[in-house]
C-alpha cells in the first residue's frame, strides 16, 4: 500500500508538504493518484473539474516517469512531492532517469502525429495545469493546480 509521508513545513506558513515514493510499476498508478488526492484535499471533495485535472496530470506525469524516465525498471523509483497551499497545490514528479529535453517536445497536433497512440501526455499536462515547470536535468516536472 502506498502512503504519503508528511514533511515538516520549513516556513511554518500553514503549507503542508508530503512525499510519496513508488516503484516503477504502472499497476500502482491508481493507488498513487488516490494518495495524492487525499493529500491535496483531505476529507473535502474538489469540484469534478478540479479532480479530473489533478488525476489526469498526475497520471500522465507518473506514466511518463515510469515508461520514459525509468524505462519500466522496477528497481527505479518515482517520487511525488505535494505542496498544499490554501488555494492551490504544487505537485512534483521525479524519476531516476537521465532526463528529457523539455525545450522541444513533439507537437501531437500535427497531421502526422494525429494517428499515434502515444506522445500526448506532456501536451495534456500543459493544457490542464495552471503552471508547468521542469528542473534543468529534465527528470522532474512541477505542476500547479487549484484546490477548488
Amino acid at each position: 500500500m502506498l502512503r504519503a509521508s508528511r514533511l515538516p513545513t520549513p516556513t511554518q506558513d500553514g503549507r503542508e508538504h508530503y512525499r510519496v515514493e513508488m516503484p516503477s510499476d504502472l499497476s500502482r498508478v491508481d493507488d498513487l493518484i488516490d494518495v495524492v488526492v487525499g493529500c491535496c484535499f483531505g476529507q473535502g471533495e474538489p469540484s469534478c473539474r478540479t479532480r479530473f485535472r489533478l488525476c489526469t496530470v498526475v497520471a500522465e506525469a507518473v506514466v511518463n516517469a515510469v515508461e520514459n524516465g525509468n524505462r519500466n525498471d522496477p528497481a527505479r523509483r518515482v517520487t511525488v512531492e505535494i505542496e498544499v497551499h490554501a488555494d492551490h497545490v504544487i505537485i512534483g514528479v521525479t524519476d531516476e532517469g537521465d532526463g528529457y529535453d523539455t525545450t522541444t517536445p513533439p507537437d501531437p497536433t500535427t497531421e502526422d502525429a494525429l494517428e499515434r497512440t502515444s506522445g500526448r501526455g506532456l501536451f495534456m499536462i500543459r493544457e490542464l495545469a495552471d503552471h508547468v515547470a521542469f528542473n534543468d536535468r529534465g527528470n522532474t516536472i512541477w505542476m500547479t493546480l487549484p484546490r477548488c
